[in-house]
């Protein structure tokens, strides 16, 4: 029973956020809409597991260095991809998709979808004798803070590109959504890459917590920008 609630709360920061990103909405999305987008993006969890983990064979011939780089870079594309084409697949083409906004509000929800399984995973993971409601909720802060908010982020860069290019209908499209991915994928790389310096004692945990905070301030204050700028614009040219 108590594996049962710790886990039942393995979502909850994605839930916290994806509450406080739908009031940034102010023509309200479907229900069964933001349901279906928020499932789409815990689904790919297991398609990036089996990708990452080829990813990873792939990386054993490489050096150390090489490899680690390898790995940082590749795992976030694989990520940041598959939760654009979530949007791309079963979004765009739907009719409640009609203004610019839309495309940061739901690369936001499909990463929140993804968070949420990822949380779900790393939770399950746990030995049973430490894990406990304590724990639990210490995992679920930090979380939230860190992990689940930078997918959310960074979803929501590669979701204004997105936006930008369904204004406009020349060859430019595909580049702004490239841009976009890169832009994201970059930002992803650069947080899993304090991480891992943290890890492994290279800096201390205070300076590699000191550093997260200062990326997830900036990509926040990016976003919101964006936002204001989206909003701005009322119709959409459509894929």
């Amino acid at each position: 029973m108590k594996t049962i609630i710790c886990l039942l709360l393995a979502p909850l920061p994605s839930i916290i956020w994806l509450a406080f990103y739908l009031r940034k909405d102010k023509h309200p999305e479907p229900n069964r809409m933001v349901i279906k987008t928020f499932l789409w993006g815990i689904l790919m969890v297991p398609i990036a597991w089996f990708l990452e983990l080829g990813l990873s064979f792939v990386a054993e011939e490489e050096i150390f260095l090489n490899k680690l780089l390898f790995i940082i870079v590749g795992f976030a594309l694989i990520e940041e991809i598959l939760k654009y084409l979530v949007v791309r697949f079963w979004v765009l083409k739907n009719p409640e998709f009609d203004e610019p906004v839309d495309a940061m509000i739901y690369m936001i929800i499909s990463a929140l979808g993804f968070a949420a399984a990822e949380n779900i995973y790393l939770l399950s993971q746990m030995h049973p004798s430490t894990l406990s409601l304590i724990s639990t909720i210490e995992f679920a802060t930090s979380r939230f803070l860190g992990a689940t908010f930078l997918h959310a982020l960074a979803s929501g860069i590669a979701g204004y590109f997105l936006a930008a290019s369904l204004l406009i209908t020349s060859k430019v499209r595909k580049i702004l959504i490239g841009g976009g991915l890169l832009a994201a994928t970059i930002l992803h790389s650069l947080f899993n890459y304090i991480i891992i310096l943290s890890s492994q004692g290279i800096i201390d945990d205070m300076m590699g917590n000191f550093y997260l905070l200062i990326l997830l301030v900036v990509m926040a204050i990016i976003i919101s920008k964006m936002f204001k700028k989206i909003k701005k614009y009322r119709s959409i040219c459509k894929i």
